[in-house]
């Protein structure tokens, strides 16, 4: 009996503080946890990403395909789902860390995913192009399938959406979770994780752009919708089968951490009369001492005072309580200035895959790739560049710096950002090149042309816009991650993807108004559906003015961003 007992609990210097398994007991150290639980978490993560992308890569090609759709159409309807689906994470972290748990919430989201790329499956198998009075490819741009097909279709894309809204911010997280922030070693594989992990579904990606864009193009939208589906089926039964070795945090009994954060803004305005000494000597009665942090944001120090109408059992917030409500605060000026990344971002599933698809894309005189496989070069740049990153460039920071990560958090998303502006501004020359390439050969009249260019034009912008990923990318998981009060990692997670949510939808508006702006009578639009007298390059250099003015105002903000003190959130 007692062998069985020792068995069952771990020793006392092997358990791990604050976690359980998932029948609620202490767990082993070395049993649970770490790389151990992180490779199923991982593989679960580049089975979604796989499907993820599956679908958004090649999205604007079915809709000005098979839905008839144009060109300025398209990419705004692409820009307002990919915005959705980056900002319902904010939705699935808060009900995961206000009521379900991540683990459960992975679960339903998997089941939701299944369900939408079933129904996208379906969708596109209900609607051919053959089987309608199109009779080719080329000419179902002018047809249009019956409207509940369209519904249907839209239908089953946001529900997708939905999925991933749940799915993303606590897959991350989780995996975040099965490493001991107290523990030095596993300390250190956490900070390599967020890039192994980034590195991982990259490897998804790839294989999504390879092999489902050329599925979609040249076989059947179908199957290229359907083949996510069985994986994300593969992938639920996976992450179930880690269940056992996974580590779950204990929850606090402390209030929900969206009610104390909550309540310290309502406390700071119901005392906006206070004065300045009025505070200073309730911070010296609470024996709190002069810090750095304490001065900044001081209006929510007066959340410190009792309000005279407070209930006598409400209890007054604490230091701990403000210091969380100014670590939120403190993300609003990084997360804001790097909203022109997201747009960047958003352009490499739009405008650059439409840009591919009219140049010369034969890789062999009888096999041409797909454009949106060009979106691989991103991916490659990305698994090429991290091993470098983390094994080479990290070690030499570090030993100048004398950081554990080489280099801040901060310095990270700040790179990444500048790499991105070269990125667009490298885009506007090559579509410049492309246009006048166009024009060389008497092409601009004939929009279903090939241009006499190769599509391997693209690869710099590509190349240049996968390593500000590995900077920025990366950069603000671990930022949002480390910087929000504990119990609110997921939902750190998820106001990271909203910055790529409000990016697209940025994205969507700025496209819709240039497209009133220069379209007109006899005028052909920036975003004209003859690309060969559109101006995508005059889209890129306003993106490029605009990524340049969000870079000088983050640098201002990122100069003085006060870290979080370890220990109190």
């Amino acid at each position: 009996m007692s062998i069985a007992t020792d068995a069952e609990v771990p020793l006392l210097n092997d358990a791990v503080e604050g976690s359980i398994d998932f029948k609620g007991r202490p767990v082993s150290r070395s049993k649970s946890g770490s790389w151990r639980s992180a490779s199923f978490i991982i593989g679960v993560e580049v089975a979604e990403r796989f499907a993820y992308y599956g679908i958004s890569s090649n999205l604007i090609s079915y809709l000005t395909g098979p839905l008839g759709q144009s060109t300025a159409t398209a990419a705004e309807n692409v820009n307002v789902w990919s915005g959705t689906a980056s900002l319902l994470p904010l939705l699935g972290a808060f009900l995961a860390d206000a009521f379900l748990g991540r683990y459960r919430m992975i679960i339903v989201a998997s089941v939701l995913y299944i369900l939408g790329l079933g129904c996208l499956a379906l969708s596109a198998v209900f609607y051919s192009p053959v089987s309608s009075d199109c009779q080719n490819a080329a000419d179902s741009i002018s047809c249009s399938p019956p409207r509940f097909q369209i519904i249907f279709f839209f239908f089953s894309l946001y529900i997708v959406a939905l999925a991933q809204g749940g799915h993303k911010p606590c897959v991350q997280a989780f995996g975040a979770d099965q490493f001991d922030e107290q523990d030095p070693a596993e300390c250190k594989a956490k900070s390599s994780f967020f890039n192994w992990w980034y590195f991982s579904f990259c490897a998804g990606v790839i294989v999504a752009l390879f092999v489902l864009s050329y599925i979609q193009d040249n076989l059947s939208w179908g199957l290229g919708f359907g083949i996510p589906c069985v994986v994300m089926c593969l992938a639920l039964i996976v992450f179930l089968l880690g269940t056992f070795t996974y580590r779950f945090r204990v929850q606090s009994d402390e209030r929900s951490p969206f009610l104390r954060i909550g309540t310290v803004f309502v406390r700071a305005a119901r005392n906006w009369k206070t004065t300045p000494s009025a505070i200073s000597m309730e911070a010296e009665a609470q024996g709190i001492l002069p810090y750095e942090g304490f001065q900044q944001f001081k209006f929510l120090n007066k959340a410190l005072l009792r309000p005279n109408d407070l209930k006598k059992d409400e209890k007054v917030c604490s230091i701990s309580d403000v210091e969380e409500a100014k670590a939120v605060l403190r993300l609003v000026p990084i997360w804001a200035t790097c909203l022109v990344y997201a747009v960047v971002f958003s352009q490499s599933t739009t405008l650059f895959t439409k840009q591919g698809v009219t140049m010369d894309r034969y890789i062999t005189p009888s096999f041409q790739i797909p454009a949106a496989s060009l979106q691989s070069v991103i991916s490659l740049s990305i698994v090429v560049f991290i091993p470098i990153y983390d094994r080479i460039l990290v070690p030499i920071a570090r030993a100048i710096s004398r950081k554990p990560s080489g280099i801040s958090m901060l310095q990270r998303i700040g790179t990444g950002i500048f790499l991105s502006f070269l990125s667009v501004v490298i885009a506007a020359l090559v579509e410049k090149k492309r246009l006048q390439t166009a024009i060389e050969y008497g092409l601009v009249d004939i929009p279903k042309a090939t241009v006499p260019m190769s599509v391997w034009w693209l690869a710099p912008q590509y190349m240049f816009f996968g390593i500000s990923d590995v900077f920025t990318m990366v950069g603000l998981q671990e930022f949002f991650y480390d910087q929000v009060p504990k119990e609110l990692k997921s939902v750190g997670l998820a106001l990271y993807l909203s910055i790529f949510g409000i990016g697209s939808f940025i994205s969507s508006f700025l496209i819709s108004v240039v497209e009133k702006a220069t379209s007109g009578q006899g005028q052909d639009s920036w975003f004209s559906d003859n690309l060969n007298r559109a101006h995508l390059d005059y889209f890129y250099w306003l993106l490029a003015g605009l990524s340049a003015v969000a870079f000088v105002a983050y640098l201002y903000f990122a100069k003085s961003y006060i870290y979080n003190r370890k220990g109190n959130i």
